[in-house]
């Protein structure tokens, strides 16, 4: 695939000799003067190959949080971040249940008895599926929401038993919905606070539809989310370069505003 996005300049190394012997890759020489490569019939062949390979590889699971991240940032322009693993606060567990009461001895009132410290709220790692944020530059507009995929019923049913699971889901977005094909639940078998969406159909083909909006509640990144997502790699669409080029065809300056240097008065 380097050979294919690298606009054929030869790399000269041992790989190389391989792919020249094979029949996959041709030298050419230009009339400029300078030595290219480029892929032969066969060598598309065996690329196109290996994908197809490469996409059967993957899961339902997979295929399906592939599809609904292409969605979030296709149609809703949304950075998405996949298998992140964040630090998220939950509930205390139920404290132990205090000792009867008495009377207490002479004098036991007033000891300065060490007080019993409030329990306190345990973290726990969440490795949400799919997690993204609005492309904003503005804090308090980002809505971080999570989408849970959910390949089969039986997949549901094991997280929707783990109360902690889905409360530190919750504590790291604005809102969090279950994903999975249609006919696996009904959203009345859900807890409200979760949106549903469905999958009609195959996963390359069919379409995604909302049944139920999550309920939306606000939610401000902690400095620990932030940094993970400063060291993680969002999902890009196929095909999207990491950075546009400067001076690409058909791309016009953004208009000087008023105020900005060298810009009328």
């Amino acid at each position: 695939m380097k050979v294919w996005r690298s606009g054929g300049w030869p790399y000269r190394d041992p790989l190389e000799i391989d792919l020249l012997a094979g029949g996959w890759v041709e030298l050419r020489c230009p009339p400029g003067g300078h030595e290219t490569l480029q892929l032969t019939p066969a060598g598309i062949a065996a690329l196109a190959a290996s994908r197809q390979r490469g996409q059967r590889a993957l899961s339902l699971h997979d295929r399906l949080a592939c599809r609904m991240s292409e969605q979030l940032m296709r149609q809703d322009g949304r950075i998405v971040w996949r298998e992140l693993s964040l630090r998220a606060q939950v509930q205390a567990e139920a404290s132990s249940p205090l000792r009867a009461s008495s009377t207490p001895l002479f004098g036991e009132d007033l000891l300065d008895a060490p007080r019993e410290a409030a329990p306190k709220q345990p973290w726990r790692m969440a490795r949400p599926d799919l997690f993204s944020v609005r492309n904003t530059s503005v804090a308090a507009y980002l809505q971080p929401v999570v989408h849970e995929i959910k390949a089969s019923r039986a997949d549901l049913q094991s997280d929707l038993r783990h109360a902690a699971k889905r409360e530190s889901y919750q504590w790291l977005c604005s809102a969090c919905y279950y994903v999975f094909p249609a006919g696996v639940a009904e959203p009345e078998e859900l807890p409200p606070e979760f949106g549903v969406w469905v999958l009609h159909g195959e996963v390359e083909t069919g379409r995604l539809e909302l049944l139920r909006p999550a309920r939306y509640q606000p939610c401000e990144l902690p400095f620990a989310v932030w940094m993970a997502l400063a060291k993680a790699t969002p999902d890009r669409l196929e095909g999207e370069s990491p950075q546009a080029h400067l001076g690409e065809p058909g791309m016009q300056p953004e208009a000087d505003l008023p105020g900005d240097p060298g810009s009328p008065a």
